[in-house]
């Protein structure tokens, strides 16, 4: 390869390297002249560049100043609707977000509140169900992070209502014995000890909980499991997934919604879920717990 073709090549990736520098200079420019504005109360002003920001490719750890700034000048200009698409953004990307007092009015923090006693606990619920597929896959470092984020998220005070209560006051319970035996599972091993020590006693097992894929189970027969009526119109097909541990007496011992249906439908089958009666699961004669996923399919009125 000539020298002179080096060169150009080389020119190239510095221009390149030049104009995506620019590029995020001019982003965080802009962010924080939105900022400005929506300090000096302009806010239309402020959201036309936020818009442009949101419109356009910028860091994804900017996405929830762009969206907390939306909400702000949003609420200044009275667009409550619109204030409140951008606060689920924020919330979605953020659930610990909450606007310092110092930062906003307590008008805007009610409206974060409002929305976040809203989407929390669906938020928990599905990072739930994502460290459970992370633990059941052996990814015991994700599982321990993602139980570790449920736990945080249900001692949010903007969540503590439902928190005390089922479903999510089941999922502590099953998110605080997951996470630890997740944690052990991805620590490393410990360094040999200089000595030969008297090792402790094995820490109990949890009862195993069975499913369809072992072949000397005998799956749950139904006794009772009624849903409750969808509370509207269905104007579309709807399909999510339950999935319940049903104990050795043949009760719903958890349960909680691996895909929405609705949020509005999602606690109303979740509740349910605590009348349902089985004759309970059997290997050998002996009932044990089986884990099962029950498909709930809404269809409109013909």
């Amino acid at each position: 390869m000539t020298a002179r073709l080096w060169s150009a090549r080389i020119g190239s990736l510095v221009a390149i390297l030049v104009l995506t520098a620019t590029g995020v200079q001019t982003q965080d420019g802009d962010l924080a002249a939105a900022r400005e504005l929506y300090a000096s109360a302009a806010y239309d002003d402020a959201l036309s560049v936020l818009n442009r920001l949101r419109a356009s490719d910028h860091p994804a750890n900017q996405l929830r100043t762009i969206e907390q700034y939306r909400a702000f000048c949003l609420l200044a200009l009275g667009r409550a609707a619109d204030a409140e698409q951008a606060i689920e953004a924020v919330v979605a990307a953020e659930p610990s977000y909450h606007p310092s007092d110092s930062e906003v009015s307590p008008r805007v923090r009610t409206a974060f509140t409002t929305v976040r006693r809203r989407m929390l606990p669906a938020i928990i619920q599905q990072r739930y169900a994502q460290a459970k597929a992370a633990f059941d896959k052996k990814d015991f470092a994700a599982a321990a992070d993602g139980f570790s984020q449920v736990l945080a998220t249900l001692a949010d005070q903007d969540v503590e209502p439902e928190a005390a209560k089922p479903p999510l006051s089941d999922l502590r319970v099953l998110a605080m014995g997951f996470g630890e035996l997740s944690a052990k599972a991805a620590a490393p091993p410990p360094p040999p000890p200089p000595a030969p020590v008297v090792a402790p006693p094995p820490a109990p097992a949890l009862p195993r909980i069975y499913t369809n894929d072992d072949a000397n189970v005998t799956a749950p027969v139904i006794v009772s499991q009624l849903l409750p009526p969808f509370p509207g119109r269905v104007t579309a097909a709807r399909t999510g997934q339950l999935e319940v541990v049903v104990n050795e007496a043949g009760t719903v011992e958890s349960a909680v919604m691996l895909r929405s249906v609705a949020p509005m439908y999602d606690n109303l089958a979740l509740g349910a879920t605590r009348s349902w009666r089985f004759k309970p699961a059997t290997v050998n004669g002996t009932p044990v717990k089986f884990r099962k996923v029950v498909v709930i399919t809404l269809k409109p009125a013909t």
